[in-house]
């Protein structure tokens, strides 16, 4: 059981090199400093797009805005629009394309450079070598991320590797199996990991997850968590927060080591709990890998991404 996620999974240190050793043949495909510059993805895809943009203008590379393809805000213009989609089907990506203004630039991050979003963007970036079999995303977001951060001049790719297998090595203490509620907290561009981290253990487990800034779980998500549930934020905390967490009963969990790698325990608690649970994580219940959707093939918009 989990053989697909399980291994995939294991593979993101080697997969993270093989990221930053691609960017030097892609790097003129992506945003130049200074773009205004729009990221769009679905579900993994959407949350990688949070982190990156983020990222992106912290770092004072340009105003950068992240969305669903589905909801991306016409009425503003883009000097760069990225497209991220696993598949390269994803429906509401193609619509998203083929909504924009004529003449923006356009990059496909894919992880098939044969796929209908990838021929019709401006540029494509292929990550070939983190494709995935099962239905669950997880080295192909992380190593998105990684080559987007190295594009940014934000990813140390050593280091990052090293700080990737603690966290596969690292015992998930059995205490976190016997859990029942888990909520994931990031400030700034860890904010999409924390959401990632909540969708991975819904897809795997169908675990009661959510996710928050830090500074806004207090202002009402702090009162459901008790003694059942496991509190883990992404990065240095905000002051105090640990403090607050622990007089709830909850467990308090952040690790100094990179978020994304921390990105990687999360990802195999949610393994081990759907394992425990004597459920599929390579095949979560009401969701495959590319969703048809017959209405719209008529219109050459084929398949929505489940995650």
């Amino acid at each position: 059981m989990a053989a697909f996620v399980t291994e995939e999974i294991a593979s993101q240190p080697q997969c993270w090199e093989r990221a930053g050793d691609l960017l030097t043949s892609v790097d003129h495909l992506l945003p130049p400093r200074g773009a205004r510059v729009a990221v769009v993805g679905c579900g993994t895809s959407h949350f990688v797009a949070q982190s990156y943009a983020s990222r992106r203008e912290s770092l004072g590379h340009g105003e950068t805005d992240a969305s669903p393809a589905s909801e991306l805000h016409l009425g503003r213009s883009y000097d760069h629009v990225v497209l991220i989609s696993r598949s390269g089907t994803t429906t509401e990506a193609l619509a998203a394309l083929e909504r924009l203004p004529p003449g923006t630039p356009t990059t496909a991050v894919t992880a098939d450079p044969d796929t209908p979003l990838a021929r019709a963007a401006d540029y494509s970036v292929a990550l070939s070598f983190a494709d995935e079999r099962s239905v669950v995303q997880t080295r192909f977001a992380t190593s998105t991320l990684v080559l987007l951060r190295a594009h940014l001049g934000d990813a140390n790719i050593r280091s990052l590797r090293s700080d990737a297998e603690w966290a596969l090595h690292e015992p998930l203490p059995d205490r976190w199996l016997q859990r029942q509620r888990y909520t994931f907290l990031g400030e700034g561009w860890t904010v999409g990991l924390a959401n990632e981290a909540a969708l991975k253990l819904r897809e795997t487990s169908r675990s009661w997850t959510e996710s928050y800034p830090g500074m806004e779980f207090r202002h009402g998500p702090i009162s459901v968590v008790d003694g059942d549930s496991v509190v883990w934020h992404f990065g240095p905390p905000p002051d105090g927060l640990a403090d607050d967490v622990e007089l709830t009963g909850a467990e308090w969990v952040a690790a100094t080591c990179d978020p994304l790698a921390d990105l990687i325990r999360a990802q195999r608690l949610g393994v081990e709990l759907s394992v425990s649970r004597c459920l599929d994580p390579d095949r979560p219940r009401h969701l495959s890998r590319s969703v048809v959707l017959p209405r719209l093939q008529a219109s050459g918009e084929l398949a929505r991404e489940s995650s």
